[in-house]
């Protein structure tokens, strides 16, 4: 029996499952069809995940008052725990960084995740100020060829090209 179970473990240690919502989760944000195509377990497992991050970047739409900033900046330092930094590209940087020996070292420019929370509390806060949860919306597509895994297509609702469709 299952009591108490929330999580599906998708055959993975603790650390690689956490690691593959985050890599799934950074995906989807930064997609530009705001949509991403995994398994259906997958991504039921994600959208939970997601709608937790999507739901901080709403409640940093609604700060007033005097510590509405360090509110927004402790909001944006939670959801930013739902990705990862993504892959690093090097940027060498002649006078700035310098070892023990005066040479140089690459400066690390962070680039997925950090595009990811922007856009996050840029667009994504403002689009769903409104909604009340369920921002996603996962659509099955049948089974893969290659070992009939159950295919899903999971997708942020009210995006423009939806908009577009209906328009």
């Amino acid at each position: 029996m299952r009591h108490l179970k929330a999580h599906r473990k998708l055959g993975r240690t603790t650390e690689h499952r956490i690691s593959l919502l985050r890599n799934l989760a950074t995906s989807l944000i930064n997609a530009d069809k705001e949509h991403i195509i995994t398994t259906v377990q997958k991504a039921k497992e994600l959208r939970p995940f997601v709608e937790k991050a999507i739901t901080l970047a709403r409640k940093a739409q609604g700060l007033n008052g005097d510590d509405a900033k360090i509110r927004e900046v402790h909001l944006r330092r939670r959801a930013a725990r739902f990705f990862h930094a993504g892959n690093s590209t090097f940027k060498i940087e002649q006078s700035r960084f310098r070892g023990k020996k005066g040479e140089t070292k690459d400066k690390i420019e962070r680039t997925a995740g950090v595009k990811a929370v922007q856009r996050l509390f840029d667009e994504l806060g403002i689009r769903y100020k409104d909604r009340n949860g369920g921002y996603t919306r996962i659509i099955k597509l049948g089974h893969r060829q290659g070992d009939n895994a159950d295919m899903a297509v999971i997708e942020l609702v009210d995006n423009p090209r939806e908009l577009a469709a209906k328009g």
